[in-house]
């Protein structure tokens, strides 16, 4: 038991780590915080990020394999049941807890979902008419990107995120945390409807199906640290799966609705309710396996479509892990699953190390993408084939 309990603290130090490196990448034109204390820390902190990248590369590097040593245990323990169910929700609630008020070190996403709301609560504009760099004055500027574009998401975001911009009152850290801590809610309920569908349709599975999602370092890293709002995205889609399992069939219609004008990706989700929904009228079983299987498909199509209209981001993945979470026992969803997180980190530890300002950058990028999605190509067509090969016998 101590030894347990040991191994369970140890995993919460290293998101301790893991919040305070965060600091380590907090743009040399932001100031949080006018604490002489603070500014003390913060400049040791900006000085390992931004002027020691082999060493920051280097602790970044041991954090996230440890990361990933946790999160495979984890699920080595929920696989043999024994990681009970009350000791998975602490360790997830710390998780939350400590990493909601980290900095968002791994993209600058969040400082642009703050302003486009600021465009409308403070400036009184329509931000799909007016881009950032439209308020040049605006001291945000100095630390943001992408000032240039139209604000690029569907309504439903601006619903989640007007009031708190009206909250915040135009004050920066009280309106970052406002945000960190509503798409860190997203990422605890996704979590917890993650946990409750598989209540109902996978029960054995419920906790692994849980872990897989919860302890995913990609998926703690976009969720909890950089905040992405593809977590509001999977929740309500979450949700109208849930309403759907428990015959609140309107809700459920309004959830995915409210999900697709979040961000647009789940409109691919409208085929798989139209077939739940066909199997159910002509009272069939519902096949929930395939059903998630055609999901994780259709969300990897949606990933497709985004990347050709822009360039590959490691948090279109999580739209995909969502959806695999509940067939996450598979091993050809399973083992891709973890390849493809593997190498969405490492694409930001050659961020750390590199940054994306260096010339060479893209191309190196470009290159752990190639090789992350052949072995990832190769490890599920191998895993198909087995499991082709073992039915048959």
């Amino acid at each position: 038991m101590k030894r347990i309990n040991l191994f369970f603290t140890s995993y919460i130090i290293v998101v301790i780590v893991l919040f305070i490196y965060s600091f380590t990448q907090v743009d040399l034109s932001l100031t949080l915080s006018q604490s002489s204390i603070y500014q003390i820390l913060q400049k040791q902190l900006q000085y390992l990020g931004f002027f020691d990248r082999p060493l920051s590369a280097l602790i970044f590097s041991a954090i996230s394999f440890l990361l990933f040593l946790f999160y495979l245990s984890f699920l080595y323990l929920a696989k043999k049941d024994l990681l009970k169910l009350n000791t998975t929700k602490i360790l997830i609630f710390l998780t939350f807890i400590i990493l909601v008020f980290s900095y968002n070190a791994f993209s600058y996403d969040l400082f642009n979902y703050i302003f486009d709301a600021k465009i409308l609560t403070h400036y009184g504009l329509n931000p799909y008419l007016h881009k950032p760099m439209d308020f040049a004055n605006d001291p945000m500027l100095n630390f943001m990107r992408w000032t240039h574009r139209l604000y690029p998401y569907g309504p439903s975001w601006l619903v989640l995120t007007m009031p708190l911009s009206f909250i915040g009152l135009n004050f920066f850290l009280p309106t970052f945390f406002l945000f960190k801590a509503m798409i860190g809610l997203t990422y605890l309920g996704s979590v917890y409807l993650i946990y409750k569908i598989s209540k109902v349709l996978f029960p054995k599975n419920a906790i692994f199906n849980t872990v897989f999602f919860a302890f995913n370092p990609l998926i703690i890293i976009e969720g909890l640290v950089s905040a992405h709002n593809d977590f509001p995205l999977v929740f309500f889609a979450l949700l109208a799966i849930y309403l759907y399992l428990i015959k609140r069939k309107a809700l459920s219609f309004l959830s995915l609705l409210f999900s697709i004008g979040v961000k647009f990706s789940t409109a691919v989700l409208v085929p798989i309710f139209a077939l739940v929904f066909y199997f159910e009228k002509r009272k069939k079983n519902i096949p929930w396996e395939n059903i998630f299987l055609v999901s994780v498909v259709f969300s990897l199509i949606a990933v497709i479509l985004v990347t050709m209209r822009t360039t590959f981001q490691p948090w279109y993945l999580v739209f995909p892990l969502t959806m695999g979470a509940f067939i996450s026992r598979k091993d050809y969803i399973f083992i891709p699953s973890l390849i493809a997180s593997i190498f969405m980190v490492l694409i930001y530890i050659v961020y750390v190390y590199m940054t994306d300002y260096a010339s060479q950058y893209p191309q190196v990028i470009a290159n752990i993408e190639y090789i992350g999605l052949f072995i990832v190509v190769i490890a599920t067509l191998a895993f198909v084939v087995k499991h082709k090969i073992s039915a048959k016998h």
